[in-house]
C-alpha cells in the first residue's frame, strides 16, 4: 500500500489499518523494548466488524435508554464496591444504577450478600442511595421498622397481630447475585446469569500478575457530567482524538501506535505506548528528550544523567528502571519479574458495559461510567487511584469520595496531579458539546474507523444483542 500498512487478525483474517507508513506499531515497539515481552501483550485480537453507522438513538432516544435499563442494566455483572468498603460485619454500601438501587452486606468474615435496596412493606429504600456504613446486625426499613437479619430474613414487624395473613418466609429480603473478583464486589439483578469468571472471559487470566488486592482506594473521583454514558465511556476508549484534545500529549505518547483488542463480548483492551512520540508528528522527540519530558513533572527521579542516556538504553528501558526504583523504595514491591511495558504503559481493559481497568505492574486503577439517575442525558464517571499497601504496614482507609459538579475543574480535587487532572479536563470538556450535537445532528448517526474506534463499535454491538433479547 501507498500509505499504510496491513496486518491480519490471527482469528478472522479480516484486514485492518494497524498504522501509518514506517511508524511502528506497540507490537513492534515492545519487542524492540531492553525485556523481554509479556505473553498477555504479546496477544493480538480484532475481529471483523460491521461497517455500519451507529445510529444516534443509542445516545439520545428515551425510549431506547429505557430498553437498555430493563434488559441489558438489569442483566450484566457491575462493580457495587470494594471489600474493603466494607470489611466488618453489618458493613454496606448501596449501590444504583438507574432506578435500580442494590445493598450490599457483609454477613460474616467470608460471606456477602446483595438485596434489592426496597422494603418489602410499603417498597422505601431500605438505605439511602450512594451510601456506605455499618447497620450493625440488622436491616431495618426507616419508615415503619420492618426489621430483617442480614442474611435477609424477615425478623420483625411492629404491630404483628395486624399481619396474621403475612408469610415471613415469602418476605426474605429479595436477593441479587454477588461475586468477588481481585477484591472488587459484583452484583447481578439476573439470578440465572453466567457466573462472574465466566462473564470476565480472558480478565481473571490476564490479571493473575497484576494483583488488586494488596492495593488500596488511594483517589475516588466522581464527576457528574451532561452526557450519555456511552460518550462518557468512549472518550476513553481510543486516542485518535489525542492530537486535537491533548496536543501536548502527542510529544510523549504513541497515541495512534495503540493496540485494539477484542476478546469477546465482555472484554476489550488498548495498549498504548509510553516513552513514544505521537506518529502525527512531523518530528518524533530524540530519545533524550523523551525522557525528560516523559518523567513526572519533567524531573529526574534517579541518578541518571537528566541528558545524556547511558549506552543500549531507551527512554523506555530507564522510565521502567526508575519506576522499579520507586516502587521499590516507597512500597518495597519488586517489579523486577515483570517487562518495561507492564511498569510504564498504559495497559486498559473494558469489561462490558461500564468498566475500564488499568492494568499492568505499576499503574491500577479503575473508571465506572453509569447513568445519572434515569436520564439518557446525564452521566457520572467514578474514578478510582490505587496504590500498594506498604510493605509491613497496615491497609489505609479507602479515600473518601471527592464529587466535582460538571461545571467545575478537576484541578478541585486535591488527590489527583495537575498532569492528570488536566487530561481528566480536556477529555470532558467536549462530552457536553458531544450529546448536544447528536441531538443537532442531520444525519443521525455516527461512522466509526476500521481500527482505532474498533472498540466503540464493539461495546455499541454487544449493547445490541442485550436490548434485542
Amino acid at each position: 500500500m501507498e500509505d499504510s500498512e496491513q496486518s491480519s487478525d490471527q482469528q478472522s483474517g479480516h484486514k485492518i489499518n494497524l498504522r501509518p507508513r514506517n511508524r511502528p506499531s506497540y507490537r513492534e515497539i515492545i519487542e524492540s523494548d531492553n525485556s523481554p515481552v509479556s505473553s498477555i501483550l504479546a496477544l493480538t485480537s480484532n475481529p471483523a466488524q460491521s461497517q455500519a453507522d451507529i445510529p444516534f438513538e443509542h445516545y439520545i432516544d428515551d425510549d431506547f435508554f429505557a430498553r437498555e435499563m430493563g434488559k441489558m442494566w438489569s442483566r450484566v455483572w457491575q462493580i457495587a464496591c470494594r471489600e474493603e468498603h466494607i470489611p466488618e460485619i453489618g458493613d454496606y454500601a448501596v449501590y444504583d444504577i438507574g432506578r435500580y438501587s442494590i445493598i450490599v452486606v457483609r454477613i460474616s468474615s467470608e460471606e456477602i450478600k446483595a438485596f434489592h435496596n426496597s422494603c418489602l412493606h410499603r417498597g422505601t429504600k431500605l438505605k439511602p442511595s450512594d451510601s456506605m456504613g455499618t447497620t450493625q446486625d440488622k436491616v431495618q426499613c426507616p419508615f415503619h421498622g420492618w426489621t430483617w437479619d442480614l442474611d435477609g430474613t424477615l425478623n420483625e414487624v411492629p404491630c404483628s397481630w395486624e399481619f396474621e395473613h403475612l408469610d415471613y418466609d415469602q418476605n426474605r429480603l429479595r436477593e441479587v447475585l454477588v461475586d468477588s473478583w481481585n477484591g472488587f464486589v459484583f452484583v447481578n439483578m439476573d439470578v440465572d446469569s453466567a457466573p462472574l469468571l465466566d462473564y470476565l472471559e480472558v480478565l481473571p487470566d490476564h490479571f493473575k500478575q497484576w494483583r488488586f488486592e494488596n492495593w488500596y482506594v488511594a483517589v475516588h473521583v466522581r464527576k457528574h457530567l451532561h452526557c450519555n454514558w456511552k460518550v462518557a465511556m468512549e472518550g476513553f476508549m481510543e486516542a485518535y482524538h489525542t492530537p486535537v484534545v491533548h496536543p501536548e500529549m502527542c510529544q510523549v505518547v504513541g497515541d495512534w501506535n495503540m493496540q485494539h483488542d477484542i476478546f469477546g463480548d465482555h472484554v476489550s483492551r488498548d495498549l498504548c505506548p509510553m516513552g513514544v512520540s505521537s506518529p502525527s508528528l512531523d518530528e518524533p522527540l530524540t530519545q533524550e528528550e523523551l525522557l525528560k519530558r516523559s518523567r513526572p513533572g519533567n524531573a529526574p527521579i534517579s541518578d541518571l544523567d537528566d541528558t545524556r542516556l547511558p549506552e543500549g538504553q531507551t527512554a523506555r528501558s530507564v522510565m521502567a528502571q526508575e519506576a522499579r526504583q520507586r516502587f521499590q523504595g516507597q512500597y518495597g514491591l519488586n517489579l523486577s519479574s515483570h517487562s518495561d511495558a507492564e511498569v510504564i504503559d498504559s495497559l486498559k481493559y473494558n469489561v462490558f458495559p461500564n468498566l475500564m481497568f488499568s492494568g499492568g505492574a505499576s499503574k491500577h486503577g479503575l473508571s465506572i461510567f453509569r447513568p445519572d439517575g434515569f436520564d439518557t442525558n446525564k452521566a457520572i464517571i467514578d474514578r478510582y487511584t490505587f496504590l500498594p499497601v506498604p510493605k509491613g504496614q497496615l491497609r489505609p482507609e479507602p479515600a473518601e469520595v471527592f464529587v466535582i459538579a460538571e461545571e467545575e475543574s478537576y484541578m478541585t480535587s486535591p488527590d489527583l496531579s495537575a498532569d492528570d487532572a488536566s487530561v481528566l479536563d480536556q477529555d470532558t470538556s467536549i462530552m457536553r458539546w458531544q450529546q448536544e450535537g447528536m441531538h443537532a445532528s442531520a444525519k443521525g448517526a455516527e461512522t466509526l474507523s476500521n481500527y482505532q474506534e474498533s472498540r466503540v463499535r464493539w461495546l455499541h454491538e454487544t449493547l445490541q444483542k442485550y436490548v434485542d433479547n
